[in-house]
């Protein structure tokens, strides 16, 4: 006999998160999961293109952070996941620059 399914009742992790950025009741894990690689990656850039010795490190974790919040918006549902994603795309993008302005991508890698 088939047994219904049950609802965890309880703490989970991330559920405040969650609940914030599935406003409309639906999950969302794709986007979730977009969302937090952008902010993950504009933070590292971010910080990371404050010293001029770590540009590889914050030109391709801008590039990266980019390419996935641009991909994020395209697919986002909810208006607290893009609001999320463009805060982390903005950071991905001045730490992108500024590695580019530092000595880019490759830097003194190739040549």
């Amino acid at each position: 006999m088939a047994q219904p399914a049950r609802q965890r009742h309880g703490p989970r992790p991330f559920s405040l998160l969650t609940s914030v950025l599935n406003s409309d009741g639906k999950a969302h894990p794709v986007e979730n999961s977009l969302v937090a690689a952008t902010l993950v990656l504009g933070a590292v850039a971010f910080i990371t293109a404050q010293f001029h010795s770590l540009h590889l490190i914050s030109s391709w974790t801008g590039l990266v952070g980019i390419a996935s919040g641009a991909w994020g918006q395209m697919i986002s549902a909810t208006t607290s996941e893009r609001f999320l994603l463009i805060i982390g795309l903005g950071a991905a993008a001045v730490g992108f620059y500024l590695g580019m302005a530092h000595g880019g991508l490759f830097g003194s890698v190739l040549g």
